[in-house]
């Protein structure tokens, strides 16, 4: 083993950067001075490094692959167990169900029920959010054909979006249950207790005027109630959920954030009157 000095290694580290410089430099003029000859040059290498590269990939393919299965593996594990308890739910949701159906069946029989008649109805698609007098409300293209009113009420596939606010000849604005002028009778299904639902202009409204010592319980769902006529009993809000600051919310059911039709239904109240039918006092004569 052959000894070197410490000022020779000293002196060939401090060599070690200049000679790869100017052997870098070196390879680029050759490029530059033989192109062919270059080319030649990497396309050998790549040709003998191909059949290397083909016995490298191969395993390291069928590790990836391995890999890749033991995932799909652990992950459908885990959904055959979410599926199962989430089967398990649904039979006994069902078994309530058939529960609740005979035994409305049966009340109808002793009571002589008669069934009402299905509201109309009428799917609007959105053409536009917010404008006009109100922060959350939506624009809908109704056209010449639809016969819209003020009142109506609008829902979307999950539950209660709004009401019908404005009507032109071809269109109609629905003001949302979360703009702040939004004033909704609800119902806590839990206790039966009636509230108000009030827009705060964010994506929860909030409940006000519950009975004293009636307290909204979290996650207690919340329907419309039938007070003043404005509203059918019964129809989904959504569920209470108590906020940081400890003031009862509502989760909505209905997706507001992302609206493209809205079905408006007439169920023929008069709740909700335009102000032109709203009879003003006549003035007092003078004396």
């Amino acid at each position: 083993m052959i000894r070197l000095s410490i000022p020779l290694r000293q002196a060939l580290a401090r060599l070690s950067l200049p000679i790869l410089v100017a052997g870098a430099f070196g390879v680029m003029l050759l490029g530059k001075a033989d192109a062919v000859l270059v080319e030649r040059a990497r396309m050998a290498l790549a040709d003998a490094l191909a059949p290397i590269y083909a016995v490298v990939a191969e395993p390291v393919g069928a590790v990836r692959d391995g890999l890749a299965d033991l995932r799909d593996l652990v992950t459908l594990r885990s959904e055959n167990a979410r599926l199962r308890e989430e089967n398990e739910r649904l039979r006994q949701w069902q078994a309530a169900a058939l529960t609740l159906e005979t035994e409305n069946e049966r009340l109808r029989r002793q009571t002589n029920f008669i069934p009402e008649s299905a509201p109309s109805f009428s799917t609007v698609p959105v053409v536009a959010d917010g404008g006009g007098t109100y922060a959350r409300a939506v624009l809908l293209a109704t056209g010449p054909q639809l016969t819209v009113r003020k009142g109506q009420v609008a829902l979307d596939e999950r539950g209660l979006a709004g009401r019908v606010s404005e009507v032109g000849a071809r269109s109609a604005r629905v003001l949302l249950i979360t703009d702040i002028n939004s004033r909704i009778p609800v119902t806590l299904t839990g206790s039966g207790a009636r509230a108000v639902l009030v827009g705060t202009n964010t994506d929860r409204p909030r409940l006000q005027y519950w009975p004293e010592g009636t307290r909204p319980a979290e996650g207690e769902r919340v329907v419309t109630s039938a007070e003043a006529g404005a509203f059918p009993a019964g129809l989904p809000v959504g569920v209470v959920r108590w906020s940081a600051s400890g003031a009862p919310e509502v989760e909505l059911y209905a997706r507001l954030d992302r609206l493209d039709m809205l079905r408006l239904f007439d169920f023929g109240l008069s709740g909700i009157l335009p102000p032109e039918a709203v009879a003003r006092p006549e003035p007092r004569a003078r004396r």
